[in-house]
């Protein structure tokens, strides 16, 4: 079993655009396509722990990335029981949908870089001024690709991570835009998804 370090989100995300959610599925049907995903260089995975069952995918698909050298994520971390959560699965990193200096801080302390969501430039600015580097930019869907564009101007150093109704008809447009990576959910229970998804990460 390979030894995993805590990895930084520029360690992440590096040369890998993508990332897969997988929520709301069972252990082993999220082991099988955390194994899809990485099989198909999509290397950043993460499982939201928003109940105790999310929890036990997360601790599974954990293991699997494990014996793979390959870091998963923690989802949906919006209090200090599902970071509790979290850091029992072994988790590698945090994603919340909002920014909480609560959790951001317990996170950070816990030793898992967070990553909460924004949707505003005062979101952006607090963020920043906690010490968060990574931003995820949620629901992208409703923010809309100029939003990117938009945030470039007095944001050009900040990395977005889009999340919210992506799929792989609209990634590149948002990748296009200034949003450094895509975060696809939902859209993975079309099986087709992954592979049109891998296909853009090698053109990256």
């Amino acid at each position: 079993m390979a030894t995993l370090t805590t990895p930084t989100f520029d360690e992440l995300f590096a040369g890998a655009p993508v990332m897969a959610i997988l929520r709301g599925m069972p252990a082993d049907t999220s082991v099988e396509l955390a194994v899809r995903a990485w099989d198909l260089g999509i290397e950043c995975v993460e499982v939201p722990v928003q109940d105790e069952t999310a929890a036990e995918s997360l601790a599974a698909v954990v293991a699997a990335g494990a014996e793979r050298g390959r870091p998963v994520g923690a989802g949906t971390v919006t209090t200090a029981g599902r970071l509790a959560w979290a850091v029992s699965a072994g988790a590698a990193f945090t994603v919340a949908p909002g920014f909480d200096a609560e959790v951001a801080r317990a996170s950070v302390a816990a030793g898992l870089p967070h990553l909460p969501g924004v949707a505003t430039p005062t979101d952006v600015q607090a963020a920043r001024a906690l010490g968060l580097t990574w931003l995820k930019a949620f629901p992208a869907s409703v923010l809309g690709v100029d939003w990117f564009k938009a945030m470039r101007g007095p944001f050009p150093e900040v990395p977005f991570v889009a999340t919210g109704g992506i799929d792989a008809g609209n990634a590149a447009a948002y990748l296009a835009a200034g949003a450094r990576v895509v975060a696809v959910g939902s859209a993975l229970e079309d099986p087709a998804q992954l592979p049109r998804l891998a296909e853009l990460s090698k053109r990256r």
